[in-house]
């Protein structure tokens, strides 16, 4: 194990690559100095014939990892300096590595697990949920849109629950993680202290011809607990007729036609859907409807491009502002309302050609 005050840990597990994301007193928010140790590890490690596997963890209790470094990002751009550039195309590369690595990842989602964390987490083959797992991709309270791979994951389960859960940001729990195919398994968290037993007691030079995620699956699975049943199920009728709306004016009109004193969840989706930015919420629209038809390197190329243009002329630095900086929760939105924007204005924020972008995420998949 590394100086134990390094902000990331590796350390061989019985043949698994564990990687312990560790600044636990800001929930193990990802910097950039992270984001590459751990891309040069997992380069190493793809390599090393005594790694079958890896782990992604976080330290402490709280979180397995709350996000980027969003505020980082926002100092960087206020002083013009080329920072979120740097940050997010490495963050793309990190994470589409893990995506496509040829060793199986597994990744404990113990805590808080959003933006950023659930780019990790998304990519890894068996991705384990607990008690305690809070997960989200709140971005489009900070006038951003979901990133780091939201695109592609989100805009793989049915379009009515992934426009619900990219435009409002709810944080679900376990159960619906399962639900929507974010969460392979539910691990109860008194079981953890038996899955780390299982790990690391794992002979590889047994069973050579078993593949290493069918062998991990077999290792695993006997701990994995049932979860009760998932509120967004319950509310399946309510996604639909609301989120099926063709834009977000329309969902923003249905809901109000709904939430009379006898539709509370319509009156709580309204609510937060008027603290997000407008202008983010028309960029996640378009995007997740897009992103349908994309393969994960051209969702991370779309990404890449909104996030870009959202931190340097989108509502980003505002919500960034308001939220982290001054902490006075009144953002001042470029626009009031959805209503407001026409679709030239969406339509500038979508390149005609992903691949004709000048950066790193244009090779991705090359390799």
């Amino acid at each position: 194990m590394a100086n134990s005050a390094d902000p990331v840990l590796f350390d061989n597990l019985a043949g698994i690559g564990r990687i312990t994301l560790n600044r636990p007193q800001v929930h193990n928010a990802l910097s950039l100095e992270m984001i590459r140790l751990m891309h040069q590890q997992l380069l190493d490690w793809r390599a090393d014939p005594a790694v079958h596997a890896i782990l992604l963890t976080g330290a402490g209790d709280k979180a397995f990892c709350a996000g980027g470094d969003v505020r980082a990002i926002h100092d960087a751009q206020r002083s013009q300096a080329p920072f979120h550039a740097a940050f997010f195309s490495e963050e793309y590369q990190l994470d589409h590595l893990l995506w496509r690595y040829p060793k199986p990842v597994i990744a404990l989602m113990d805590g808080i697990t959003m933006g950023g964390g659930m780019g990790l987490a998304q990519a890894a083959d068996i991705r384990i949920a607990t008690d305690k797992t809070r997960m989200a991709m709140p971005e489009t309270g900070i006038g951003l849109i979901p990133d780091v791979g939201g695109g592609f994951f989100l805009s793989r389960m049915p379009l009515e629950q992934a426009l619900y859960l990219g435009l409002t940001g709810s944080v679900v729990h376990t159960a619906d993680a399962r639900y929507c195919g974010l969460a392979d398994m539910y691990v109860p968290s008194d079981a953890l202290p038996e899955l780390s037993l299982r790990l690391q007691d794992r002979n590889w030079n047994k069973d050579p011809g078993t593949p290493p995620l069918r062998r991990l699956k077999q290792l695993l699975w006997p701990l994995a607990g049932e979860v009760e049943a998932p509120p967004m199920a319950g509310c399946a009728p309510q996604l639909l007729a609301h989120f099926g709306q063709p834009d977000v004016p329309a969902i923003l009109q249905s809901l109000e036609r709904a939430g009379g004193p006898e539709d509370g969840w319509a009156r709580a989706t309204l609510k937060q859907l008027e603290h997000r930015s407008p202008l983010s919420l028309a960029l996640v629209h378009r995007q997740l409807c897009l992103a349908r038809r994309l393969d994960l390197a051209d969702c991370f190329r779309l990404e890449y491009n909104l996030v870009m243009a959202a931190v340097e002329r989108g509502d980003f630095m505002e919500g960034v502002r308001a939220l982290l900086v001054d902490k006075d929760k009144q953002p001042r939105w470029r626009y009031a309302r959805a209503d407001q924007i026409d679709d030239a204005e969406i339509d500038s924020y979508f390149p005609d050609n992903l691949h004709d972008a000048d950066h790193a995420l244009s090779r991705l998949g090359e390799s």
